[in-house]
């Protein structure tokens, strides 16, 4: 008990020491707490996390109540407890970087060269041909699996796939997907406003929620919109339905108005910058 008052009597005295410089000190590792709860709170870290912090509260009633034995077992597991937290949530810890590491781009499309920046009308008509493949395959049930590359460079994902190197173009997209087409069941991969590679493989999302109606596509869409920010489109055989998996976010249910809306939304600058070009492009 006296351990216990201890403790406290000195946690008593650092918050009376306590100088401006401490509370900015103290509320940003707040922040920084909050947006690491909020990241995993809806992902299957969640309870791996919730599990750390049960060992490390275990950690300080062991230390302040000297309990020897738990405290010996517990020291002992922390020694590799940094490497323990890597490999557990190394998915979590890659995306979070990730989108650190892309946070400070002036467009949220990397994927877009000098040279399709300064041509606005082969961009705006590459995205028109994309929903207009995407909505013939929905009315003719064939499934597909499209990946836009965005500001997560996806050279893995593009190398075990086959080069395609094309214009974006809507009998190139059918012809792709057809169900007795070689590429039909992998993923194709979009770059620069171009075809890259198709036939590509995609990592499963490992969400237990997603509802059972859903295949291995639509996983696989979350999947990779889990490990990216790439924006995904799936196309469904069995119903025809159209859907977008974003930052591990499955939307449905879109057609050709509302699935190039929602990628000029994505793709270009919600500043104003080629805005008055995407939004004639999706008027047509």
């Amino acid at each position: 008990m006296n351990n216990f008052q201890d403790f406290f009597s000195h946690a008593i005295k650092q918050f009376l020491t306590l100088e401006f410089v401490d509370i900015i000190d103290i509320a940003l590792v707040a922040c920084l707490i909050f947006f690491v709860i909020r990241f995993i709170s809806d992902k299957r870290a969640g309870k791996l996390a919730t599990g750390v912090c049960m060992m490390l509260f275990l950690v300080v009633i062991s230390y302040i109540f000297q309990m020897n034995a738990i405290n010996f077992i517990f020291s002992n597991v922390m020694q590799v407890g940094v490497i323990s937290v890597v490999v557990l949530f190394q998915s979590e810890i890659r995306s979070a970087l990730e989108k650190i590491g892309g946070a400070g781009q002036d467009l949220k499309m990397l994927s877009v060269s000098k040279e399709h920046k300064n041509n606005k009308n082969k961009s705006a008509g590459a995205l028109d041909a994309l929903c207009k493949a995407v909505q013939e395959l929905a009315q003719d049930y064939t499934g597909a699996l499209i990946v836009i590359e965005r500001d997560t460079p996806l050279g893995d994902i593009i190398n075990n796939g086959t080069p395609v190197g094309a214009d974006i173009g809507v009998a190139l997209i059918k012809n792709i997907f057809y169900n007795k087409a070689p590429l039909h069941d992998g993923a194709m991969i979009i770059r620069n406003f171009r075809i890259h590679s198709a036939g590509c493989f995609l990592p499963l999302s490992q969400k237990n929620d997603i509802t059972k109606d859903l295949g291995t596509r639509h996983r696989a869409a979350i999947g990779m919109s889990e490990n990216s920010d790439a924006l995904v489109i799936v196309v469904s055989e069995e119903t025809g339905t159209i859907s977008l998996a974003v930052d591990g976010k499955l939307r449905r249910n879109y057609d050709y108005n509302s699935l190039k809306k929602t990628l000029t939304k994505y793709l270009y600058d919600d500043n104003g910058k080629k805005t008055e070009e995407a939004s004639a492009s999706a008027e047509g």
